[in-house]
């Protein structure tokens, strides 16, 4: 009877061992880079603390609005600054898809991005003397099309190195996920139906899909854009003409293996329109899209890469 006692004594105590030091999953949310981050991952502490001390290393060399960061030292003509690793691995990566986009993502757009009044200056409408003077004359930089992508990297990062295998991070609708989340399953992820909604209120899904070990991110005109006379202009300006673009595609989603790529990948897609955005589909294989546009009767149809099947 004592032995039996003692058997069944010691199993109540290995469960509770076991569930005691069970990591749970924890929520992390709070405000950068102008917008909400949402982290949720499995770990036996809370890591906010260092979650946003990395965030604040991003924000410190690429904020548009920090007069000490990296790019607006560089934009106030500071020869001085250090280029940190950081900055060097993201204006790398900028370069490439610049170059892969045939000039469709340019992180020197700032200066007509202000002159069309959607940037941090706000300034007012430009004339065609004044478009034609800023593509020739493009001296800022600005990051904010890749930054937050970015920013979902360095998190991920920071989770993997203290070994938390289950996670997913967003950041103002940029994501990264790995693993399964507190039922088992794949992250679940909204992608919002693009309808006119500048005060981002009605926030109606599209589809949801099912993703792990994926980055994604979205780029869209249906929240940034104003009215004048009678006519909608949409804050993806093209850096090869000069003005707003004027194209079926509302909104696209990309999907990579890591998120700054991501972002940079759906900036340009808005830029090239649904054709110019299959096209570098079809020569990068390794990315995958979701594409909403209006179709000839303006109503809202999808394109997406064929692989995306299997998230649904």
């Amino acid at each position: 009877m004592r032995c039996w006692v003692l058997g069944v004594w010691c199993w109540l105590l290995g469960v509770c061992l076991v569930s005691c030091t069970q990591k749970e999953y924890r929520q992390n949310t709070n405000f950068v880079f102008g917008t909400i981050y949402n982290i949720t991952y499995q770990s036996s502490e809370d890591l906010q603390q260092a979650i946003e001390a990395e965030l604040m290393k991003v924000d410190g060399e690429f904020s548009m609005f920090n007069p000490e960061s990296t790019v607006a030292r560089i934009n106030q003509g500071d020869s001085a600054v250090e280029r940190s690793a950081m900055f060097q691995e993201v204006f790398q990566l900028a370069r490439t898809v610049n170059k892969e986009t045939d000039g469709a993502f340019d992180i020197t757009v700032a200066p007509l991005v202000n002159a069309w009044g959607f940037g941090f200056k706000h300034e007012q409408m430009p004339t065609p003397a004044q478009v034609d003077s800023l593509l020739l004359i493009r001296h800022q930089l600005d990051f904010s099309a890749i930054a937050k992508g970015y920013g979902c990297d360095v998190v991920a990062r920071l989770l993997e190195s203290r070994g938390i295998q289950n996670y997913m991070v967003e950041i103002g609708g940029e994501v990264v996920v790995k693993g399964r989340n507190a039922k088992g399953q794949d992250w679940h992820i909204g992608i919002t139906k693009p309808t006119d909604d500048s005060l981002s209120v009605e926030g109606e899904m599209q589809t949801v899909l099912a993703i792990t070990d994926r980055a994604m991110a979205t780029s869209g005109n249906y929240r940034n854009f104003y009215y004048q006379g009678g006519r909608k202009y949409a804050h993806t300006i093209d850096p090869r003409t000069g003005y707003p673009v004027q194209h079926s595609l509302l909104s696209a989603t990309v999907f990579a293996d890591n998120c700054a790529t991501a972002d940079a990948y759906a900036t340009s897609f808005m830029v090239l329109g649904l054709q110019g955005a299959q096209a570098v589909l079809q020569r990068h294989p390794e990315l995958m899209a979701y594409l909403i546009y209006s179709d000839e009767d303006g109503q809202l149809a999808v394109w997406a890469s064929p692989a995306l099947s299997a998230y649904q």
